[in-house]
């Protein structure tokens, strides 16, 4: 999108989630600068460093997530598959809340 093509969700999603996840593993985010400008080319030219406590398979999965050409960034089936994410054993899926079909709870006080 900073790049001024059309959206396309589920890419453009993907690398949201990838930026979320380089900031929740590295404590910060992976494009910074107070130049609106200078943040927006760092953004088109991937220009980030990921720190070296991050592990290998980590830092493969933000790599491939983080990748600039939407139609070469991984999918969520890669993700699901990759070793990293693979790490937690039997680790439970849940499909979400499907809006008309699901409750959704709200604490009114």
């Amino acid at each position: 999108m900073v790049a001024g093509k059309l959206y396309d969700g589920l890419p453009a999603d993907i690398w949201s989630c990838g930026v979320i996840l380089y900031a929740m593993v590295c404590g910060y985010l992976p494009f910074e600068d107070p130049k609106t400008n200078v943040l927006y080319k760092k953004i088109l030219n991937a220009d980030y460093t990921i720190p070296d406590y991050v592990s290998e398979d980590c830092r493969n999965l933000i790599t491939q997530i983080l990748n600039t050409d939407p139609e070469k960034r991984i999918t969520i089936e890669q993700i699901k598959d990759h070793v990293w994410y693979k790490q937690i054993k039997n680790a439970k899926e849940y499909p979400g809340i499907i809006i008309g079909s699901d409750l959704i709870p709200a604490n009114l006080y």
